[in-house]
């Protein structure tokens, strides 16, 4: 039996997972099935960025193919493989594999789970504010507010 870390350790196991999405339609949220994050950074208090641990079950993938403004991201593969899925095409990543989006470069990316098993990693983004999330290939803008993103069309009106 592992003994049991004391804070500010943690054991990421005694998190609840976080399924589902915010986005704002089924069709949006549906993309995100498959999916479970557990807030790392959230859990340990972190304000300037977080860290989630994310599992994916095989055919899931991480969220609508998006870029940040602000935001930088990064992402470390720890067990299984995923299709990052880019502007400039698709590639295979392997656990220790790993890929960085600086924000501001309009490079829509994510991952697809396309094989049998269970696929981890972890997410690792910063939390500046006034930050907007472009999705290339929906008609969804996300704009930062304090403690999430507000859902726009890609005209400014809400959802």
């Amino acid at each position: 039996m592992r003994p049991t870390p004391i804070p500010p350790a943690l054991d990421p196991a005694a998190l609840p997972a976080r399924t589902g999405s915010t986005y704002p339609t089924e069709a949006f949220r549906s993309a995100a099935q498959g999916r479970a994050k557990h807030a790392l950074g959230d859990a340990l208090g972190l304000q300037n960025f977080g860290v989630n641990l994310v599992r994916l079950e095989p055919g899931a993938m991480s969220a609508l193919r998006h870029w940040h403004t602000r935001q930088d991201e990064f992402i470390y593969v720890l067990e299984g493989e995923v299709t990052l899925i880019t502007e400039s095409g698709e590639q295979c990543l392997h656990p220790g594999h790993c890929a960085g989006f600086p924000a501001g470069q309009p490079d829509g990316h994510h991952l697809v789970n396309r094989g049998g098993a269970v696929a981890v990693y972890l997410e690792v983004g910063d939390r500046l504010p006034g930050d907007r999330a472009h999705y290339p290939d929906a008609d969804l803008e996300a704009r930062a507010v304090r403690g999430g993103y507000g859902f726009f069309h890609k005209d400014g009106t809400a959802y």
